[in-house]
């Protein structure tokens, strides 16, 4: 992307080869219940929180992280005067809130979408990005877009019919303003929730009657 120049491209690709392995946790959510999704998402993500923090206030944990980690970091992320969360982190807070706060259906999409799309407007933006768009590029937007459309295709449905791609759309086009946007919010966390959001709105607003929690996903 145009505001990552810090990153040098080979480190933004292994950050973002990093990034797709959390396609782990909407994979897993499929198979299990939100009560199970959630006692497994909220220690974790709580023990992250913890190091995260912990590395700001005591040097040991401080030299171990960066030690181990370093390479991962965007330059804000090792700021301790702001002292921001990393990247692991707030997907981490992202996928717990996505599935105390929504439906899974739109879990197993605006999920995925942060992590592939994402990751391929970071990939695009960095290397082929040449206009901007808000804070980043309008090539990187556009493989977010793209991508965002690919992964709506391929996730469950209600079995409601063409209207559900129409949201999904939608959805992929807001998330796409959420990651180019020069916001004051990590996109790991903009995205999926005003992606799930905008989801849930268009599903209330087109299929009033469909209570999400209870529809089967197909």
């Amino acid at each position: 992307m145009i505001d990552a120049g810090h990153i040098d491209y080979k480190a933004e690709v292994a950050r973002k080869g990093i990034h797709l392995t959390s396609l782990s946790i909407p994979i897993i959510y499929y198979f299990i219940e939100r009560d199970l999704a959630l006692a497994i998402l909220v220690p974790v993500t709580l023990a992250f929180l913890t190091v995260d923090l912990l590395r700001y206030y005591h040097q040991a944990t401080a030299d171990l992280f960066y030690t181990v980690f370093r390479f991962m970091l965007r330059k804000h992320e090792q700021d301790h005067s702001v002292k921001r969360l990393n990247g692991a982190t707030n997907v981490l807070i992202a996928a717990t809130l996505c599935v105390l706060l929504f439906p899974k259906l739109i879990v197993l999409t605006a999920f995925p979408i942060l992590i592939i799309s994402d990751s391929a407007a970071a990939l695009i933006g960095r290397q082929f990005g040449r206009r901007r768009f808000l804070g980043k590029s309008i090539e990187g937007s556009l493989a977010f877009f793209i991508s965002g459309l690919i992964v709506v295709y391929f996730t469950p449905k209600a079995g409601l019919g063409t209207g559900e791609y129409l949201i999904g759309g939608a959805a992929a086009l807001i998330g796409t303003v959420a990651e180019a946007g020069s916001w004051n919010v990590d996109d790991n966390l903009s995205i999926p929730l005003s992606v799930g959001a905008v989801m849930w709105g268009l599903y209330f607003l087109f299929y009033p009657s469909v209570d999400l929690f209870a529809a089967s996903i197909r």
